[in-house]
């Protein structure tokens, strides 16, 4: 038997412990995994283009464990009554490659991608950072905020979308838990006086959601959006005045914001900040950019924090999905004696 934690349980979970606290506590788990990111195997994620959007196939392993996420992204989902992003995540044994726990992982994907998010904030923004724009009020837009409260204090978020639904959205969510709101009518009014600031759009084509004048000395980016080929956020000038931090370039230089630039544009990978082998941000004036397209190593830690997280409780439940007979040699067997259904 596999476990397994389905969308009920999920929430179940996620309403039991608190987004904000599997936020703070995933991000312990993601440091760590980072902090031996040399033992995982590698690649870009295997992704399936279409003019409507893409599906992809995020694997990785450290030896021990092996996982897998499968996931879409179809930003006019929405307007036709699907989300944007789905998804469902595994974990397996590399000694015999049995599956051992399986889970849901569209919500998961939206804890996990705060949770990266405040991980490099944590190490790269200024220590008196406390406002924090966000472009992009869409799904994971709570995630962020709440994240960001959780890991860095951050509870000032002037909001910027153009979509006024959306907006409301936030503030109907947000408000009650005790954020303060300023509600902005153009990137450039959101961004004044920032810290730090983050844009999540799901428009998949190559566009300037901020240009170069809007990004002050000193601030961190945290880029959410460029995620795949030919879908950016950022002015290519603003790659040009900020130190960039990816998690696996050969992914990032097909998905990220440095899709922009050539093959040989200098870029700091955020494990060898955390194992103290290139440093973080140089100085108070610099400009810090997380290009940020998530990894499978993300996941990882993920499947693994919700793993032993629901250990033992009712959030997890026993699903037959392999294929078990008594000699592993006759695999027949299991058929070979099924009544007749006619």
């Amino acid at each position: 038997m596999v476990k397994f934690v389905d969308v009920p349980n999920m929430a179940r979970w996620i309403q039991r412990d608190g987004v904000e606290n599997i936020i703070v506590n995933m991000v312990d788990y993601l440091e760590r995994d980072y902090k031996r990111w040399e033992k995982f195997h590698k690649i870009p994620r295997v992704a399936s283009h279409t003019p409507f959007g893409v599906i992809e196939l995020m694997p990785t392993s450290d030896s021990e464990e092996y996982s897998f996420k499968y996931v879409n992204g179809h930003p006019s989902n929405p307007a036709r009554g699907f989300q944007t992003v789905t998804a469902f995540g595994v974990l397996a044994d590399v000694d015999n490659g049995y599956p051992t726990f399986f889970a849901e992982m569209t919500l998961l994907t939206a804890l996990r991608t705060a949770a990266t998010s405040c991980m490099v904030a944590r190490h790269l923004a200024r220590k008196d950072s406390r406002r924090m724009a966000m472009i992009g009020a869409g799904s994971q837009s709570e995630f962020q905020a709440l994240g960001f409260r959780g890991v860095m204090g951050i509870e000032d978020i002037a909001i910027y979308d153009v979509d006024p639904a959306a907006i409301e959205k936030f503030k109907r969510n947000m408000e009650p838990l005790g954020f303060n709101i300023t509600v902005c009518n153009s990137t450039e009014e959101a961004v004044a006086g920032a810290d730090i600031i983050t844009t999540c759009t799901a428009d998949k084509a190559q566009n300037q959601i901020l240009a170069d004048h809007h990004v002050a000395p000193g601030v961190h980016l945290n880029a959410v959006g460029g995620d795949c080929p030919g879908k950016t956020e950022l002015a290519s000038e603003i790659l040009d005045r900020a130190k960039v931090f990816v998690e696996f370039p050969e992914q990032t230089r097909i998905e990220g914001e440095i899709q922009q630039k050539p093959e040989d544009f200098s870029v700091v990978e955020f494990w060898k900040v955390l194992t103290g082998a290139e440093s973080g941000r140089d100085s108070e004036d610099q400009i810090t950019l997380f290009d940020s397209v998530g990894f499978a190593i993300n996941d990882f830690s993920a499947l693994r924090y919700l793993r032993d997280s629901v250990k033992g409780s009712e959030l997890e439940v026993d699903i037959d999905i392999v294929a078990d007979p008594e000699d592993p040699k006759d695999l027949f067997s299991l058929v070979a004696h099924v009544p007749s259904l006619i």
